[in-house]
């Protein structure tokens, strides 16, 4: 799952993208920037296939309708790891809740409770530290109340599998 969220600062505008695994409720990609541009949502989307080193067959990757998510470099991208697109209806929210509600949690876990952002560096220095946060120490309902990394730990655990939850996605 895949979105952009805006963040207010001093200098004006800043954009945090967001890739989910809906499996663990992990973010496994994400970036900030000060424009919208495509690269934006292709600099997510390479952070989230490094972390997860390697895509299993069968991956959905599901976003809005925006235009960074129907550029055709951001289709191509997709098409080379192999996973299948899937955009929302246009003009509905709900099939792209779960990425709404990241950036719900995001905004008010981070960005409004902080607040005084000064410009990019400052939301990109503070995201890092949330989204390490978020998948190590946050609890998450949907994960039976532990952390999406330690939920993935164990679901590999369970199955004899050696886990890829350590590689942390940073910048």
């Amino acid at each position: 799952m895949a979105d952009i969220t805006y963040v207010d600062t001093a200098a004006g505008w800043v954009y945090a993208a967001f890739v989910q695994d809906l499996f663990s409720r992990a973010v496994v990609g994400w970036q900030v920037a000060g424009h919208l541009g495509a690269e934006l949502a292709l600099d997510a989307l390479e952070m989230a296939i490094w972390s997860r080193s390697g895509i299993d067959d069968g991956l959905v990757h599901h976003s809005d309708r925006g235009v960074q998510y129907t550029a055709i470099r951001y289709a191509e991208r997709l098409d080379q790891i192999g996973a299948a697109r899937s955009v929302g209806s246009k003009g509905d929210s709900f099939d792209n809740a779960a990425a709404e509600s990241l950036n719900s949690l995001y905004k008010k876990e981070l960005i409004n409770f902080r607040g005084g952002w000064e410009d990019v560096m400052d939301v990109t220095l503070a995201t890092m530290e949330w989204v390490a946060w978020y998948n190590t120490e946050r609890i998450h309902s949907y994960c039976g109340n532990i952390p999406p990394r330690e939920y993935e730990e164990a679901f590999h655990r369970s199955r004899g599998i050696a886990s890829q939850a350590g590689r942390e996605p940073t910048i």
